[in-house]
């Protein structure tokens, strides 16, 4: 079973590459299909607590899916915030890569390099002791 869950959606340019690197990287992963297995409510909740920002490190403001909303997104409280994201996912940054401690939001190799290589130390001190 896998520690890092990579939230994807195949057609998306940064999820192929991240994906790419996960493989190349040799990182196990749970992946999972943005838009068929849209994060509940929930789960949203838990990956909001490992941003440093809050719901402005999720948000892909500059997708034409964010642009053509009709409503405020700073009007509505985080539960129907939450809850407009399950709607329509095609309002998160992707990919989305976590190991529950941290999260990646987007593709940066430089992000995921940290988030493997303390996963990868966790696994090595879980053995050692």
């Amino acid at each position: 079973m896998s520690s890092i869950t990579f939230y994807t959606y195949p057609s998306c340019t940064s999820c192929r590459k991240a994906k790419m690197w996960l493989k190349q990287n040799k990182v196990s992963f749970d992946e999972r299909h943005l838009f068929k297995e849209t994060p509940s409510v929930e789960e949203l909740r838990e990956l909001l607590k490992l941003t440093k920002y809050g719901t402005e490190d999720i948000l892909a403001k500059r997708s034409q899916s964010f642009k053509s909303l009709d409503v405020d997104i700073y009007d509505l409280s985080t539960n129907e915030l939450l809850e407009l994201l399950t709607k329509n996912p095609k309002l998160l940054k992707r990919p989305l890569v976590t190991d529950g401690k941290q999260l990646i939001a987007g593709y940066s190799p430089g992000d995921m390099k940290k988030l493997c290589s303390s996963k990868e130390k966790e696994h090595i001190s879980s053995h050692v002791s």
